[in-house]
């Protein structure tokens, strides 16, 4: 059996996927991050739901398509909204990594933090439905841990910042587990919202999710700066229907996410309240690590630097932080088992 079995992990190119609300990613042992693709898919009405596309693809028809095509985003602040499509997601991802189909492989997901067992069920059996003969389970921070290079098996605090599109995951971990986490869902998509509520109240002009991601990324930032930047952006007027431009600058784009920023800030203002003086006094030295998409938005770190006057670090890759730690964990067998969830 034990030969037979070493045959079987030999062959079957086992994944790691971080199945995210915005994103998801795949890494196939043995040759890294080989997918990284929009959470999106597109579905006919017409031809009874048949998907027509897929990730990026898909992402480049959202609010372009006729009224018979969904473009959809089967996750929703990190969890499975729609089973069947989410399935058919993780399905076309695990095919086009290329792996081999000779033996169904082992699948770990990354998962929220505060991830119901209902939705737990949900995502294993989207992996199984979707080919995988073995599923785990980690959690999102302590995958970002890993992935991140800390050493969380140390008998020491470290302190792990998350932020995805649909979820923001505040972990401390010590000895290979997880001593506090708490899963807020509030993440890039609600600062997208939170950036068209804004436009169209200030301005009637109504812009769409693309638009408002891309002032995200180009022009907003968490903390004041002496330079203000500006950017033209088009979209509809909210009364005639007519096709208007607006120049908004970044103190706006700050002002419009604030809400959002404060929720991350309080959740790990939370984190630091509730731990122990020892678990603390090592936070002081090693600081707060900030992960996933959100690490990206411009000085978030001073913010969070300013108002809990700890050190506060952005993981070299912060996109790729979560799936690089699963994969770690798939390369090894004993941490795999040591750190997964029920």
């Amino acid at each position: 059996m034990s030969i037979f079995r070493s045959v079987l992990n030999a062959f079957s190119n086992d994944l790691a996927i971080d199945l995210g609300t915005a994103n998801t990613l795949v890494y196939l042992k043995g040759r890294g991050v080989v997918l990284s693709e929009p959470s999106v898919v597109a579905i006919s009405r017409r031809k009874g739901r048949k998907i027509l596309a897929v990730g990026q693809e898909a992402k480049a028809m959202e609010e372009v398509a006729p009224p018979d095509i969904d473009v959809i985003r089967p996750m929703n602040d990190g969890v499975i909204a729609d089973f069947e499509v989410t399935q058919a997601m993780i399905r076309h991802f695990i095919r086009k990594t290329g792996h081999r189909r000779l033996f169904k492989p082992r699948i770990i997901v990354a998962v929220p933090s505060g991830i119901t067992q209902v939705e737990k069920k949900a995502v294993r059996e989207a992996a199984e439905q979707a080919g995988a003969r073995e599923v785990y389970l980690i959690e999102e921070p302590m995958a970002a841990a890993i992935g991140a290079g800390l050493p969380v098996t140390d008998p020491a605090a470290n302190m792990i910042v998350d932020i995805g599109g649909g979820t923001t995951e505040v972990a401390i971990i010590s000895l290979a587990g997880v001593v506090y986490a708490k899963s807020v869902r509030i993440g890039g998509n609600k600062m997208d919202e939170a950036i068209i509520q804004y436009i169209r109240k200030k301005y009637n002009l109504h812009i769409g999710r693309r638009t408002a991601e891309t002032i995200k990324k180009e022009i907003s930032a968490a903390y004041p700066s002496d330079q203000v930047e500006t950017l033209e952006v088009k979209g509809r007027h909210a009364v005639n229907g007519l096709p208007m431009t607006a120049v908004i600058d970044s103190e706006e784009v700050r002002k419009a996410i604030r809400e959002q920023l404060d929720a991350i800030l309080n959740a790990v203002r939370d984190a630091l309240e509730k731990i122990s003086a020892e678990l603390s006094a090592d936070i002081v030295t090693r600081g707060i690590v900030l992960t996933g998409g959100g690490a990206l938005l411009r000085r978030l770190d001073i913010m969070i630097r300013e108002e809990t006057h700890l050190p506060v670090i952005i993981a070299d890759d912060p996109l790729k932080t979560v799936v690089l730690g699963c994969g770690k964990a798939l390369d090894s067998i004993d941490i795999l088992r040591e750190i997964t969830i029920a």
